[in-house]
């Protein structure tokens, strides 16, 4: 495992790039805890590297509302049980397996609160698939199945400070109120992020977006 200094978004860009070497394509996962910037880090790769890359989140694998409440997990939204892990693992494969046809790929909403079909597509002339998501890295089950699939996963972390502002944020963003977006950041949030936590060491790097150009992004 190595730790980065700050890098620039070009330096990662290329660096994860050089993972479709001898390969028709590639995926790089990018872990980390919630508010971490998995997000921000892989949308901005794969506008840096244009047409030759492509953006998958762990998101769109969300289990719906429905599902969630038939399993008694909505108050546990985002949490690990809370996703599709085999359908994920399943959707890796197929992106590395089919390469000459497009492949739609699934997305969360934050206004609808539920999962959403095909918002993102991993075309035929994507060379690299960039996925990110909490629990990348996990040593559980079908997580341990999916990092098999990447060319390499990185964990992105960055102080519990920004991630903690970053996390109400979102929730108030959602439509919670001050008093409900610190509950939910206090009782699922910051319990799922100990748990990925544990994960740090089985990425083959660690790296912060804290300090990178702010121009790439």
């Amino acid at each position: 495992m190595e730790i980065d200094d700050p890098r620039t978004l070009e330096g990662l860009a290329a660096d994860a790039w050089s993972l479709t070497e001898g390969t028709p394509r590639a995926v790089l996962g990018l872990a980390g805890p919630p508010g971490a910037g998995k997000s921000t880090l892989a949308r901005a790769l794969v506008a840096h590297l244009g047409e030759g890359a492509a953006y998958l989140p762990l998101d769109g694998f969300h289990l719906s509302n429905a599902q969630l409440e038939r399993l008694g997990l909505t108050a546990r939204k985002g949490s690990e049980p809370s996703f599709d892990v085999w359908g994920y693992v399943d959707l890796l494969r197929r992106v590395l397996d089919e390469t000459v046809r497009d492949i739609y790929v699934p997305d969360y909403d934050r206004t609808l609160h539920e999962p959403v079909a095909a918002r993102h597509l991993v075309p035929v002339a994507a060379r690299l698939v960039v996925t990110e998501g909490n629990y990348l890295a996990c040593d559980l089950p079908g997580w341990r199945d999916a990092q098999v699939l990447m060319g390499e996963c990185w964990y992105v972390e960055t102080p519990g400070g920004v991630r903690h502002k970053r996390l109400v944020e979102r929730q108030l963003a959602g439509g919670r109120d001050e008093a409900q977006a610190r509950d939910w950041v206090a009782t699922n949030d910051d319990p799922n992020g100990r748990l990925v936590e544990k994960s740090r060491d089985r990425c083959r790097r660690v790296l912060s977006t804290i300090g990178m150009d702010p121009s790439g992004f």
